[in-house]
């Protein structure tokens, strides 16, 4: 009985690929988007816990190994502090401001019609900025000039990662269920876009 061949392991990546590929990468980016939720849960440890999945998945990148929740812990306390404890204070303000100024809109004041689209660009671009902070190398990680500054270097790059927040309302709105696992796929396209940024080409 002839048996099928075992196609080998690829060691080489594929021009342009950063990461693994197949159900490998699929893997890291659940596994990344669990561990970051429960992570998130004090809230006040969201920048951190982004942070830790970007420095995760840049390992992996550079090592060709696969995300473990052990490398993703010792990532996490490495980037919990005081700094970035009151950075986590800014997502609920944040929030508070938006839902303050989305009932305001709703009463029908005049201008509503061009503060609402300009409400939504506030907050598409913060949530941008944010990822970007959060995908940051050391001694850069969790710098919001230095995000502004990247973002504004590279349109392409904030283009991409501006669908992929996008994307993530759009799922978290019609599929809440996917919710713990969206900070995966983000933490990723956060990673990927800094990677692959001018800035760090230009410092290496």
């Amino acid at each position: 009985m002839s048996h099928a061949p075992i196609a080998p392991r690829r060691e080489r990546r594929e021009p342009g690929e950063v990461f693994g590929s197949g159900f490998t990468l699929f893997a890291d980016m659940l596994l990344i988007g669990l561990l970051t939720s429960l992570a998130c849960l004090p809230v006040v440890t969201a920048p951190a816990a982004f942070a830790a999945a970007s420095a995760t998945l840049r390992q992996a990148a550079g090592s060709g190994v696969q995300v473990r929740a052990g490398t993703y812990g010792a990532q996490l306390r490495a980037q919990l502090s005081v700094r970035s404890a009151a950075l986590g204070l800014v997502p609920p303000l944040l929030v508070v401001v938006v839902l303050i100024d989305a009932a305001l809109l709703r009463a029908a004041l005049p201008g509503a019609a061009v503060m609402a689209p300009a409400l939504a660009l506030l907050v598409l671009g913060a949530a941008v900025v944010a990822l970007r902070a959060t995908a940051l190398e050391t001694p850069h990680v969790l710098a919001a000039r230095e995000a502004l500054v990247r973002s504004a270097a590279d349109p392409r790059g904030t283009l991409l990662l501006a669908g992929a927040v996008i994307l993530s309302g759009l799922l978290a709105w019609s599929i809440p269920l996917l919710v713990p696992l969206l900070p995966g796929p983000l933490a990723f396209a956060a990673t990927v876009v800094d990677l692959r940024s001018p800035a760090d080409a230009q410092e290496n």
